[in-house]
């Protein structure tokens, strides 16, 4: 846990600033995990701070979402018609 925090505080992850009149800060918490050796053993323990995002309002906290995502449909017809009219792709 301190490994973490000394790291998002190395990378200046965040800022301290002075909070907006009538908002509230976005909550976090921690979540921890064990990842295991092909024994079973515990290799290392993780811990991660996360931000409680579910406590966000559209329109308030945020205007809107957007992700860069793509059908497997459409990078296959992308490089169906790369083949066949022989474009050389990156």
């Amino acid at each position: 846990m301190f490994a973490e925090l000394g790291a998002l505080e190395q990378n200046d992850t965040w800022s301290l600033t002075t909070l907006p009149q009538g908002k509230q800060a976005i909550r976090c918490k921690w979540v921890y995990k064990n990842k295991y050796r092909v024994d079973g053993t515990i290799e290392e323990y993780k811990a991660r701070l996360v931000a409680k995002g579910c406590t966000q309002q559209e329109g308030i906290d945020y205007l809107g979402t957007f992700s860069h995502v793509v059908k497997l449909v459409t990078v296959k017809v992308l490089l169906a018609l790369a083949t066949i009219n022989g474009w050389s792709l990156p």
